[in-house]
């Protein structure tokens, strides 16, 4: 039976965060965890991060990810040098990884991650997902996993992050750094559920840019044109603008069925563009077909807060009353400070984390501020942008341990 805990820390020092961020999680109460995840903004050294925690809890397996900013028990951090962890032990869990992950590999990586997960001793049915934020296709990915795990395995999670420069992400791996790695955590306790959905809380606007020539996640052209230059252009930009220029600003949307619409609480599900080619394609976050319209979008600060208390509630009713042991969240880095003031950013981390408070304490909670996010809607896997996606882990009733 797994249990969790959790710290997170600024500090400049590799040595320093580690030890304060291993106290705060209560380490040293329980002894050396089976697995360490840790989410550390740029500033911080992913591979010395690892070499550290790994100093203090021998034995342990490390995994970790670069990122804009955390949120762990005491809120949220997005200096250089935040990080945040969560320490898991006993049985029933399993990891596995791939590198090599673009866009034209997403679906054999999912299957190649997926079958890394095959020999657990019970069946994996939820599993945390962290990749490359660069040049991924994300639908793809998913659809690799789930043809070797079936459709009902639970994806949560989120991809890795630079500074919203779309340069490049980091993920480490037992003190192994990768640009284009994968690594998922498989968990097979039976004892232990998963809630997940997320929210964003933009509107899109205008007319649609429709994209009429692409190959596999590349849009090559919009209404066709370059797709970048002209991406450029509807944002009012100059040719010279970066991915940090336009991430803020420049949301995608893709219309939604009107079932799933209705859950989501919006029309549209948004895409964030991370890169693109120095011939002038979009390297889109998915597999993006030929005849897709896609809108520019605006956010709309009170629907945020509106749409993120929608979600509390559509979650909290489905398990009412109860505590969860841990809770994964996956915030989009531009819905952290480049959209909201210090104050308004930890009154919305207090407003997600209120519901699941059990008698004045959070319970474990690993968050980033990444490129994207992984959550449910229509109750099949997604990959979402520009949302605040949570993941919490209930014991199943009847179940011993908390």
């Amino acid at each position: 039976m797994l249990s969790f805990c959790s710290g997170n820390t600024r500090s400049v020092n590799t040595q320093r965060a580690v030890l304060e961020a291993l106290e705060l999680a209560g380490i040293e109460h329980r002894g050396s965890p089976d697995l360490v995840l840790f989410n550390a903004a740029v500033g911080h050294d992913l591979a010395k991060l690892s070499a550290a925690i790994q100093a203090e809890c021998p034995g342990t397996r490390v995994l970790g990810a670069s990122c804009a900013g955390v949120v762990g028990r005491d809120g949220p951090g997005e200096s250089m040098h935040d990080i945040a962890l969560m320490a898991i032990h006993g049985e029933g869990a399993c990891i596995s990884h791939v590198d090599g992950l673009f866009g034209s590999s997403s679906y054999a990586k999912g299957v190649e991650l997926a079958e890394g997960l095959l020999a657990a001793p019970r069946p994996v049915h939820m599993l945390y997902l962290l990749a490359s934020g660069i040049d991924i296709a994300n639908d793809q990915l998913i659809a690799g996993i789930e043809s070797v795990l079936g459709p009902d395995v639970v994806i949560f999670g989120a991809t890795s992050s630079d500074q919203m420069q779309g340069v490049a992400t980091f993920q480490c791996i037992d003190g192994q750094l990768y640009k284009h790695a994968a690594f998922a955590v498989g968990i097979w306790d039976p004892s232990l559920e998963v809630e997940t959905q997320a929210s964003h809380g933009f509107v899109a606007v205008g007319t649609p840019l429709r994209v009429t020539r692409r190959e596999g996640n590349r849009i090559i052209e919009l209404n066709g044109q370059a797709a970048w230059p002209l991406f450029l252009e509807r944002l009012g930009l100059p040719p010279e603008a970066r991915e940090a220029d336009t991430i803020p600003i420049g949301a995608l949307a893709e219309a939604l069925p009107v079932a799933l619409a209705a859950e989501y609480g919006n029309d549209h599900i948004l895409r964030a563009v991370t890169h693109h080619s120095e011939q002038g394609e979009i390297i889109y976050a998915t597999a993006c077909a030929e005849g897709t319209d896609l809108w520019l979008t605006v956010r709309d600060e009170e629907r945020i807060f509106s749409d993120m208390e929608r979600m509390l509630q559509a979650m909290d009713s489905r398990q009412p009353g109860r505590t969860p042991v841990a809770v994964f969240h996956a915030d989009c880095l531009a819905r952290g400070r480049r959209l909201f003031a210090r104050v308004m950013k930890e009154e919305l981390v207090h407003l997600m984390q209120e519901p699941f408070t059990h008698e004045g304490a959070v319970p474990p909670w690993l968050g980033m501020y990444g490129f994207g996010e992984y959550a449910r809607l229509g109750g099949r896997n997604a990959y979402h942008n520009y949302t605040t996606a949570l993941a919490a882990l209930y014991r199943r009733n009847g179940a011993d341990g908390s």
